[in-house]
């Protein structure tokens, strides 16, 4: 799952993306209001972390901004300023969530995992689909006879084909919300390639039909009958 931190404090930008990172979400960053706006109008997003007060402008003005463009990506607001008014604000212009500094990071991270679930899977913390059980919050997967032994980039690509299910995505789409900010350092999908092979074999060798097929000159469809 990939999300962007626009936070200008940047100890709690790095605590943030490191805490992600190791419960498996792919972080990208801001630490003001015209690297966030680049950031946003070349990329999409699981979920943002928005904090209100940014140098250059207002959180609130981006999240604006994204809602005027028809986003659809989840929006968790967080700011130092624990005012009634900022957060009715945020609310009303669509935010799904406000979270008030300091906070726990695991509470961070519970609050993200419900957005994506609330936006992505219907407020399902479980998602099925014919023989394959996802669990969002344990991040586990298992068929109907075993567990799934996944790397993170297995479990995150699995996940992101099941939000996506009988639709064509693209390799590119795939390296972005996989690798975020980092996709650019690779001139080559052999990386792609080599993780799908991996899944569907492990899917395959648990009981599971070969629910990744190749699109010709399109990409992949993770299709379920």
């Amino acid at each position: 799952m990939n999300l962007l931190i626009i936070e200008d404090e940047p100890e709690l930008s790095k605590n943030i993306s490191t805490y992600l990172l190791q419960n498996m979400f792919t972080c990208e960053t801001a630490a003001d209001f015209p690297s966030a706006t680049l950031k946003l109008a070349d990329g999409k997003y699981d979920c943002i972390i928005l904090d209100i007060s940014l140098p250059g402008g207002s959180g609130l003005e981006i999240l604006r901004q994204l809602k005027k463009d028809k986003k659809s990506d989840g929006v968790l607001i967080i700011s130092a300023k624990n005012s009634l008014d900022d957060k009715l604000a945020g609310l009303e212009l669509g935010a799904d969530d406000y979270l008030t500094k300091p906070f726990h990071l695991g509470e961070l991270s519970a609050r993200l995992t419900a957005i994506i679930r609330r936006r992505s899977f219907e407020g399902n913390n479980t998602i099925v689909l014919d023989k394959l059980s996802i669990n969002i919050l344990d991040k586990s997967a298992k068929t109907e006879t075993a567990f799934l032994d996944l790397t993170r980039k297995e479990y995150e690509l699995l996940l992101y084909f099941a939000s996506n299910k009988n639709r064509v995505v693209t390799k590119d789409s795939i390296v972005d919300h996989l690798w975020g900010e980092h996709s650019q350092m690779t001139d080559t999908h052999d990386f792609i390639y080599s993780h799908i092979k991996n899944l569907r074999k492990k899917l395959t060798e648990a009981g599971c039909p070969d629910y990744i097929k190749s699109v010709y000159g399109m990409g992949y469809k993770f299709s379920i009958s």
